[in-house]
Order: C-alpha cells, then sequence, then structure tokens
C-alpha cells in the first residue's frame, strides 16, 4: 500500500458510506461531519448495483457523480465499489437460473445478497459491462484512489450446486485430474463402486443420505474457490487499466473457511480483510490479533488495511454486545499495530432501515451527542499523530502453520472424533503465545520458513509429502518444529499416507501411532508435567524421538504424551493431547532453546506488540500495567514514556 501515493497519506480513516439511503441534507451534513472526525477515505457503492444500472442496459451515474465530486471538494478519497455483491431483481428475474442453489438442491429466495452464481455465464456478462462502465466513468476521477471489487466473497454464498456451478465444475475437473483414471485414483472411487466412465457422470457432492465422497467434496471446495476467484479476477483486469490498486474485502481471514486466502492474496493489490468480534467471548481481543496477524502474512509481511470493523455492537449475532469503554480505540489500534495502514468501519452512519438498522457505525442513531461519536473524532486525532507509522513493518521470529485445504479436509465427516476442529489447536497455541508476549505470522506448509526460530504446526491433518518435507529441511538446518495431534495423516486427495500415522511426518517426528484414542465428551487425563488435557489421546511408540511427558492417566497411561526428536540442528516436538493447561509450561522451553525474544515481567493482559521502531502497549485490564526497561516517547501524548500503561489504554512508543 506504501507504493500508492494516490491514498490518503498516514492512516486511511473512514468507513462504508452509503449516501444512497439519505436525503441530501443528510449527505452534506455527512461531510461536513467527516471532516470533523478527520475521515480521509470511504468506500462507495457497494450494494449500489440498481441504482446504477435501474435496467438492462441503462446506466445511471448523475448521482454517484454527485456524492464523488462533494466528497472530492472536502478533501475526502473514494474506495470505489464494484457492486456485484447484489444483483438488481430486474436481473434475477430475466435469469432465474443464475440463483444459486444450495447443496441441498434448494434454490435460494430472494431479498437478500450474494444472489448470483459466479459461474453463470450471464452474470459474469453482466459483471463486465457494468464494471467496464464504471472503470471508464470514474478511472480518471482524482477523488477515486483504489477499487473495491464486490464485497466479502464466500460470506454468505460458499458453494453453489445450480446447474451452470456444475458445467463449470467438470471444465474445472478436467484441468485439474487431466484424465477420468487420474480423477478416479485421486478419489478412490473404488470404494462404495463409484468408479465414473464418463465427465458428465459427475454430479457436484450434493446432499446425500450418508456421507459423500471426502475426496470429490474437497475438490469441490477447491473448485468453488477459484470459481469466486475468477468472478473476481474478471472485475480485477477490467480496471488495472486505470492505474489504480484493486482489493476485495475478505470476510474475515479466520473466520472465513471457504476461500482459500493463500490463492487469493497474490491477485489482490492490497491486502483487505473485515474483522468483527464476538461479543459474548471475553478473550475477543486475542481472536482480533490472530485476524490481523493472519492479515498481516497473507500480505507478505507488509502493510494491509481494515477494511470493515464496528464501532459497537453487531446485528447479526445472537446477542448485541455492546463494547466497553476504550474498547472501540483498543480494537483499531490493535489492528494498526499488527501492520494495518488503515482504519475502517462499517458503516459511516447507522442505517434507518434493512437487515443492519441495529449494527453500530461511526454516527450512531443517537448523532453525535453520543459516547461513540466522542470517541469516532477522538480516533481520527489519534490516527493523525500516528502517520509516521505507515509503511513500516513487523517481525515475527514465530510461525503458525495454516492451511485451508486442511481446514476443509479435517472438518468433513467421519473423523475419529466430532471435536476435531481446525480453530482449536491454532486458537490454543495463538493464545498462549500471545499471552507470552510472542508476536506471531502465519505460513502456508510449503512456503520458505527458514527466517523463523519456531514452526508451529497445530492443525496440519492434510499433508503432502512435499509440505512435509519442507518442514523436515526447516529442521534439519537448525529450526524448532511443534506438531500437534492428527497431523500428516492424509495427502491433498484425503487419501491416508500409506503405513502408520502420522504418515509423512514419521521420520521427521521420530515416532509411530499404533491407535487413536479420542476421549469421550468431557472425558479428560492428566499428564506428568501436571496438566489436564482433554479430545485426544493416542499410542505413541518411540522410533528415535525421546519423551518429554507422559499421560498419567486414560487409556495410554504410562506413554508419551509429549516428545522431542533430535534431528539436524533443530529439534521436532510433538503433543498427543489437547491440554487444557500447560501448554505454556510445554512452549517455554522451546521458546528459550530457540532464543525467541519477549519482553519479560509483563502481565498476560497487556498486547506488546513492535512495528519496527514503535511498540504499542495495549492494556486489555481494569488496572494499569507497568513496562520496565522501555525508554522513548509516547507519540499519542508526545511525551516521555513514563513506565506505565494505564488500565483500558492504548500507549504507543517511539523507541530512542
Amino acid at each position: 500500500m506504501p507504493g500508492y501515493p494516490a491514498l490518503p497519506e498516514g492512516i486511511a480513516y473512514g468507513g462504508d458510506y452509503y449516501p444512497e439511503q439519505w436525503p441530501r441534507e443528510v449527505q452534506e451534513e455527512d461531510v461536513r461531519l467527516m471532516r470533523e472526525a478527520g475521515v480521509t477515505l470511504v468506500s462507495l457503492g457497494i450494494f449500489a448495483w440498481v441504482l446504477l444500472e435501474p435496467a438492462e442496459g441503462r446506466y445511471e451515474f448523475g448521482w454517484l457523480d454527485e456524492i464523488i465530486d462533494r466528497l472530492h471538494a472536502a478533501g475526502i478519497a473514494v474506495n470505489l465499489g464494484t457492486p456485484t455483491a447484489t444483483p438488481p431483481p430486474w436481473f434475477s428475474r430475466k435469469y432465474p437460473d443464475s440463483v444459486p442453489v444450495t447443496r441441498e438442491g434448494v434454490r435460494i429466495g430472494l431479498g437478500s445478497r450474494e444472489s448470483a452464481c459466479s459461474s453463470h455465464p450471464a452474470f459474469l456478462a453482466a459483471t463486465s459491462a457494468l464494471v467496464t462502465r464504471l472503470a471508464d466513468r470514474y478511472g480518471d476521477h482524482p477523488a477515486v484512489v483504489m477499487w473495491h471489487v464486490h464485497n466479502e466473497y464466500g460470506a454468505p454464498l460458499g458453494e453453489c450446486y445450480c446447474a451452470a456451478s456444475v458445467t463449470a465444475w467438470r471444465d474445472w475437473l478436467r484441468l485439474a485430474h487431466e484424465s477420468l483414471d487420474t480423477l478416479n485414483d485421486a478419489w478412490g472411487t473404488t470404494f462404495w463402486g463409484q468408479r465414473y466412465g464418463d465427465w458428465d457422470e459427475i454430479d457436484a457432492p450434493r446432499w446425500s443420505h450418508t456421507v459423500v465422497n471426502p475426496a470429490q467434496r474437497l475438490d469441490y471446495a477447491r473448485f468453488s474457490n477459484d470459481a469466486h476467484l475468477s468472478h473476481y479476477r474478471l472485475q480485477r483486469d477490467l480496471l488495472r487499466g486505470t492505474g489504480k490498486p484493486v482489493t476485495t474485502n475478505f470476510a474475515g481471514t479466520v473466520n472465513c473457511k471457504s476461500m482459500d486466502l493463500w490463492r487469493w492474496a497474490p491477485e489482490l493489490d492490497v491486502i483487505a480483510n473485515d474483522h468483527y468480534l464476538d461479543g459474548e467471548r471475553r478473550d475477543n481481543h486475542i481472536h482480533l490479533a490472530m485476524s490481523a496477524d493472519l492479515s498481516r502474512s497473507l500480505a507478505g509481511g507488509g502493510p494491509w488495511m481494515i477494511m470493515e470493523h464496528s464501532t459497537g455492537a453487531v446485528s447479526w449475532q445472537p446477542r448485541g454486545i455492546a463494547k466497553r469503554p476504550g474498547e472501540m480505540r483498543r480494537n483499531s489500534l490493535a489492528h494498526v499495530a499488527r501492520g494495518s495502514d488503515a482504519v475502517m468501519f462499517f458503516q459511516w452512519r447507522a442505517s434507518r432501515f434493512g437487515a443492519e438498522k441495529f449494527h453500530s457505525a461511526m454516527v450512531p442513531h443517537a448523532g453525535t451527542d453520543s459516547q461513540i461519536w466522542r470517541d469516532v473524532v477522538a480516533l481520527g486525532s489519534d490516527l493523525r499523530e500516528l502517520a509516521e507509522v505507515r509503511g513500516s513493518r513487523v517481525a515475527a521470529e514465530v510461525a503458525i502453520v495454516w492451511d485451508w485445504e486442511s481446514y476443509w479436509a479435517l472438518e468433513l465427516e467421519w473423523r475419529p472424533s466430532g471435536d476435531l476442529t481446525f480453530l482449536d489447536r491454532i486458537s490454543a497455541f495463538y493464545e498462549t503465545l500471545w499471552r507470552t508476549h510472542v508476536t506471531t505470522d502465519f505460513v502456508h506448509p510449503s512456503a520458505d520458513i527458514s527466517g523463523y526460530r519456531v514452526v508451529v504446526a497445530p492443525s496440519s491433518y492434510l499433508l503432502t509429502e512435499a509440505s512435509a518435507k519442507n518442514l523436515q529441511r526447516y529442521v534439519e538446518s537448525g529450526g524448532n518444529l511443534v506438531v500437534s495431534y492428527f497431523s500428516g495423516i492424509v495427502n491433498e486427495h484425503d487419501t491416508v499416507h500409506p503405513g502408520a500415522h502420522p504418515g509423512v511426518l514419521r521420520d521427521l517426528l521420530g515416532l509411530s501411532i499404533e491407535e487413536f484414542h479420542p476421549l469421550r465428551e468431557h472425558e479428560t487425563v492428566t499428564l506428568s508435567g501436571g496438566a489436564t488435557a482433554r479430545v485426544w489421546s493416542e499410542r505413541v511408540r518411540l522410533t528415535g524421538a525421546r519423551s518429554v511427558q507422559t499421560f498419567t492417566t486414560g487409556p495410554d497411561a504410562g506413554h508419551p504424551a509429549a516428545t522431542v526428536n533430535e534431528l539436524g540442528a533443530g529439534s521436532a516436538w510433538y503433543l498427543a493431547t489437547a491440554p487444557l493447561d500447560g501448554l505454556r509450561d510445554l512452549l517455554t522451553p522451546i521458546l528459550d532453546r530457540a532464543a525467541v525474544a519477549r519482553p519479560q515481567d509483563l502481565p498476560d493482559t497487556l498486547e506488546y506488540v513492535r512495528r519496527d521502531r514503535h511498540v504499542f502497549l495495549i492494556n486489555h485490564a481494569d488496572t494499569p500495567a507497568t513496562v520496565p526497561g522501555l525508554t522513548g516517547t509516547d507519540v499519542l501524548t508526545r511525551t516521555p514514556f513514563n513506565g506505565e500503561v494505564p488500565a483500558g489504554a492504548v500507549t504507543v512508543v517511539r523507541l530512542s
């Protein structure tokens, strides 16, 4: 993002703006209030297709011209949306077979969003026509500094099962597998007598009365991702000629299961993410940090942008929990701490109608005589003070392996335990590292990981031979790898690797697994280190590794629960269960051995992130926090840092 001088200077500030919902006098007031709050960038036109093209081939841009010109006159830049996430009613009426079909065979109703299949020819043609008009009309407008394609691909439309999707799916399979023999081998179609003799025999993996071929399900997830990505590329390529950056907003890096964002990231000029707190969680700030770190990792360690988050409650969770005093500021600056060069919200002004009328906004229903508005204005002031942070990077010495394909495969049906979820172990390791004040990157298992002192692979159920060799080279060259249970089990087709588990990780970990022993719901076991664990136990046999901890109760009492294998210049650690406590005790000696730098003597409620020469200190506790040994200037107060962060406050220290 620093490479695009057309973007606003400093940390961009603003949000989604829907002037089409308001009369002119409110629109004019909006611009005045935006200036008061310090807004520099707004996302515009995201759901406005029917207003831009009220009938097929008839375009009306006058209203949008007026609004863009008004914003430009006020010095506010525009992130202009392509409104393809909401096709007009006339389109759905004319092309009813473009409306998506669920896995259960139900064509969805209208009145919401994401109501067209990304593979439907008429939708692709209409998209191309509209985006071409937008590029021609606004490509040279000085207010338009970037393009916002579609909205949250994969949410809520992940997979479509309409006729157009099936046709595109068969074409995708021909490219992916080249021949029916190759496909049959990859899918293991001799099981349950599924072998295919013609491409047209292959349907989408629709709902059935029992489990559908998991390899077919996995390929359909890949195809669906690629179908959405192809729709994005169509628009991006039409917009690239304007010379302005093109992006789309990810529907939450951590929670957007249906899109493989490692495949998306190289296609975007700017990585943009949406994040909303789970209001029920007391540790939701840790989940926010994980989403932000994953966003930065998708950006290759460079700056990215938070495209949407909320000033207060959201409207779509079971309970719309309002943010506590100072929480919106802490959330916003946590994104900046972890690499975002923008702070953007959904939405600018709270809607009076529609599905999200109870969703918070920068201008709430209470108006400017409200705490939210005062906080919005104060945040704008903070971001002006932090302009010098823009473009700087966050360095991490520890990485966590994250693979969307393993996410998809692990959570298909008929795994050994219903408690096996992709995020469970990743979240457990991430939270432990966060509370130890270790900043963490995320990596694909095939990526270059040589620069990290420690790499954690918590949910690598699906692991290819090539990725396993990559991990082994890392360890042999001096790296420290930590692997959690049920990893290295299957290949890219969800086929079990030959031999004993953990398949392609056996030699690396120096062990084999004789049998899985999933635990009953609420059942726990204990470890020799004193920890209590849940979900999983297994019979580990050492073939070179040594035991670090053993099970003291449960089906594997007396057998290894945690191991280490010295291999080459490095070490490979394995954990055969899910500790409820004690994970920090297991990780600490590994971090010490690897000489991972981290501040000491800090409370685990203090978020500590270094972004180049700035240290962000975010206190999530109700008591002050002392930070010994840190000297520099408090950027937000322009005073020397006195070593204390008040309760619920944020301090940004420019290092001496």
